[in-house]
């Protein structure tokens, strides 16, 4: 048997970092007293993983760490949040020095660390998105976008696209075009259009030519690579939108996440976000980017991800990475959008509080001094490559997508019809990874698609565990 540092893809054998193989010893409550308090003092609504959930009490970088000592390589990153790395040791040196010497006090004092981090943010940002406020989940930085969307253009409509994801709170659950996302409320849908996902996979029209990524879908289509007609098919849809179903005039905003997370790591037709914004604004509407998921160098390419379909929004949404775990989250508009809340008093407990604005300038510092971004690029494409080839030798990959570390993989029952797998023989796979101590995602909306978005400090040894583990698993079940 192997040790725990080390695993063979092929013929070559690989040794992983020791200072994250160490094991270390769990002393909390027993795996069925975990159980026990969770049917009885959790809400049922709160989900697991796997038919024999993880009991996960350590993480190291990359790594996660059960109750029986056994090694995870996380490729979810606490769904998409955990950015530099589990309990990165200068994000916990900062916290740390900050715990000893102020938690909290009140935004209406003056305290460094949230004018510090203001600054240091905004200054990632391009034009004049300038102005910050600070909250603690995407949820509230969406719902806060809404709210600025309409008092500034005094319009109401908003657009989303279907199998958007963009929050769970009463106001963003509209937002969220995933049936299986949504309540059955008065007024959650109200003054929210969810327009047709311009999808080059499964979407009515796309391709092979369709999509900004290095690895494109199988699916033939009529495009050249220097021009996408699906693009212009997905637009006129849009046009048809604003034609029948919004006020003259009077769009107050539209969201777009520049690649769906929990929709599957859908990517747009080439061209199809810059042509939207474009006709949002003409109609007296603003662009807002959700970059909860894409955000802090996650796509490689760029910074944030809207960089990548060639435009500056209106405002953007960021989360999750943005702390590496810690609560946190930020929309970041200009100075005249923002002036808009000081129609009334509008307050934030903690958004910005001294522990967060500490958590997050350090995770900007660890970004650029890893060089994160680069190494998503360069570990992405090499996943995404390496996934490819298992798409060549196995029909169940029907789709391999995406850019830096933001990557899906779509299983389907048929390639030729794009069939989704079911979402019980996914799972079989899904599963034996697990167990072979890998850790991906679930997504999109049959749960059909492997979402891969681990923490930015994965390495090339680490691709070739995860698709060294794929491979026999879906040989294992297929």
């Amino acid at each position: 048997m192997l040790p725990k540092s080390a695993f063979i893809r092929g013929t070559a054998t690989v040794t992983t970092n020791p200072e994250t193989s160490i094991a270390p010893d769990y002393n909390g409550p027993s795996y069925d007293e975990i159980v026990a308090i969770r049917k009885k003092n959790l809400g049922p609504s709160l989900k697991h993983n796997f038919k024999t959930p993880l009991l996960i009490h350590n993480g190291k970088m990359q790594w996660l760490f059960d109750n029986n000592g056994k090694r995870y390589l996380d490729l979810f990153g606490g769904i998409v949040t955990v950015s530099v790395g589990h309990c990165h040791p200068k994000v916990n040196a900062a916290l740390k020095n900050q715990v000893e010497t102020l938690w909290h006090t009140t935004n209406i004092y003056l305290h460094p660390k949230i004018h510090e981090y203001a600054e240091k943010l905004a200054s990632k940002m391009p034009g004049n998105l300038k102005t910050v406020y600070f909250v603690n989940s995407g949820s509230e930085a969406n719902d806060l976008a809404m709210l600025l969307a309409r008092l500034y253009t005094k319009n109401f409509d908003i657009l989303t696209f279907r199998n958007a994801y963009h929050g769970m709170s009463p106001y963003t659950m509209g937002l969220t075009a995933h049936s299986t996302w949504r309540f059955s409320l008065p007024g959650v849908n109200n003054g929210i259009q969810h327009v047709q996902n311009p999808n080059p996979y499964t979407g009515k029209w796309g391709g092979k030519n369709c999509r900004d990524s290095i690895i494109q879908t199988m699916r033939n289509c009529d495009c050249l690579p220097t021009e996408c007609k699906a693009t212009e098919y997905y637009f006129q849809d849009l046009e048809e939108v604003f034609r029948y179903s919004i006020p003259v005039g009077k769009c107050a905003g539209m969201f777009a996440e520049s690649i769906q997370g929990v929709g599957g790591s859908v990517q747009f037709t080439k061209g199809y976000i810059k042509k939207a914004a474009e006709l949002v604004r003409k109609n007296g509407g603003i662009f807002i980017s959700d970059e909860v998921q894409t955000g802090f160098g996650r796509t490689g390419d760029y910074f944030w991800g809207f960089e990548s379909h060639d435009i500056v929004p209106d405002i953007v949404t960021m989360a999750k990475g943005i702390g590496n775990g810690f609560p946190l989250a930020a929309v970041v508009t200009t100075p005249e959008i923002a002036e808009s809340l000081t129609q009334a008093s509008i307050f934030n407990t903690f958004g910005g509080n001294p522990l967060a604005s500490a958590v997050g300038i350090a995770v900007l510092d660890v970004i650029e001094e890893e060089k994160l971004q680069e190494n998503s690029l360069t570990v992405g494409n090499y996943f995404l490559k390496g996934l490819d080839e298992l798409r060549s030798k196995f029909r169940v990959i029907g789709d391999v997508r995406g850019q830096g570390l933001m990557i899906g993989a779509e299983f389907v029952a048929d390639r030729d019809e794009r069939l989704p797998l079911s979402r019980e023989d996914f799972c079989k796979i899904w599963e034996h990874c697990k167990d072979l101590g890998v850790l991906f995602g679930q997504g999109g909306f049959y749960g059909n698609v492997l979402r891969i978005k681990p923490p930015m400090c994965v390495n090339k040894n680490d691709v070739d565990l995860a698709l060294d583990v794929l491979e026999r698993s879906i040989k294992a079940h297929i």
